[in-house]
């Protein structure tokens, strides 16, 4: 075919493709071999959607960058999109914002190291509300806690109107990120949680797609996120791991690194952290080193103290006392279903004055 007959739209094919094309059929020349050569080697196109370069290049590219600082200890460091996850009421918000606030103000959270520079941040709050936010970080004798003016708190814009202008609600909210890392010049963001950016019944895809966006402006902006999501009701007497991630353990795979809060079943207000995943460091806070601590409000700042490390199994509830939880619930199930003492015993197996026991506390307790 004449190619140059061709209409507008028919374009002949980049020369590399050409070449590349010969190349596989075996009726590439040297000179031509020589071409290709010096057209691979050559920088990409920035429009190009990859760039191919030898792997010894990306290893001196890399050679004189500085190492990754730490921004909450092997837990989370820079350029890293980290997942931190819990179930509900557990704490995940509470030490969000206290390592936003180490952030901000070039502190590091007690007992884990940080870069030491103050940084800006955005803490995306799709969580609290205002009054429940304050009344966290506030005391009737203390006063308000003093925040650092590097922390910025983000909010839904209730009055926002500019939704309709994209094809989707996704698209609009991908937008209006990226429009606020551009303005605030921030490095540092923290969303907290993804659950409230899903829409529509295909919620697990919506996660996926947004953790995707997440990624690409981490890598365009040099960004380090912390993305909080949560847990669906687990089992207290088995270890945490990545199956737990509410929706789907896929949003994993899109992550660098991710960490979890644990509850101890030792004590109500302890807590422990574990390490689930890793990229830039070692696992350090594995399952026989987690790291516990306890939610704490001495003054006007709700934050976690932290204690030192324990071996996970000590603090997940025993098979006895699972079994025992297991058995006490059935009881107040058939109870419920006006089943007889009698019939709760035959069915349970339970001795009749425990069953008994039971259901006149469930009497006295109303």
């Amino acid at each position: 075919m004449n190619t140059y007959n061709r209409p507008d739209h028919y374009q002949e094919r980049p020369l590399v493709i050409e070449l590349i094309r010969s190349a596989t059929r075996g009726t590439i020349t040297a000179k031509q071999t020589k071409t290709l050569n010096n057209l691979l080697r050559s920088p990409a196109d920035s429009k190009d959607a990859f760039i191919i370069k030898p792997a010894a290049e990306f290893l001196q590219t890399t050679q004189n960058q500085p190492d990754d600082g730490m921004l909450f200890g092997d837990f989370w460091y820079e350029g890293e999109l980290c997942i931190l996850f819990a179930d509900t009421n557990v704490g995940k918000s509470i030490l969000a914002v206290q390592i936003a606030d180490a952030l901000s103000r070039g502190e590091p959270v007690p007992r884990f190291t940080m870069k030491k520079q103050p940084a800006t941040v955005l803490y995306f709050d799709f969580e609290l509300n205002d009054r429940q936010f304050s009344k966290r970080y506030t005391s009737d004798v203390h006063g308000q806690y003093e925040f650092n003016p590097n922390l910025h708190r983000v909010v839904f814009n209730p009055d926002a109107a500019g939704a309709h202008k994209f094809d989707s609600y996704h698209a609009y909210i991908n937008n209006a990120l990226e429009n606020m890392l551009i303005t605030s010049q921030a490095r540092i963001i923290i969303i907290d949680n993804i659950t409230c950016l899903r829409t529509g019944t295909q919620a697990a895809a919506t996660a996926i797609s947004l953790m995707q966006n997440l990624q690409t402006l981490k890598n365009r902006y040099g960004l380090s996120v912390l993305v909080l999501a949560h847990t669906p009701k687990r089992n207290p007497a088995k270890p945490v791991t990545r199956n737990d991630l509410q929706g789907s353990k896929m949003l994993i795979n899109f992550a660098d690194s991710a960490f979890a809060i644990g509850e101890s079943q030792l004590q109500a207000d302890m807590r422990y952290l574990k390490q689930i995943k890793q990229r830039s460091g070692t696992q350090v806070y594995g399952a026989n080193n987690v790291y516990l601590c306890q939610v704490m409000k001495p003054y006007n700042n709700l934050h976690f103290e932290f204690i030192g490390p324990a071996i996970e199994a000590d603090h997940l509830l025993h098979h006895t006392e699972q079994q025992r939880k297991s058995t006490e619930d059935r009881i107040i199930q058939l109870h419920q279903q006006g089943r007889s003492l009698r019939q709760i015993v035959a069915e349970t197996g339970r001795p009749y004055t425990s069953v008994f026991r039971l259901v006149k506390k469930l009497g006295e307790e109303g």
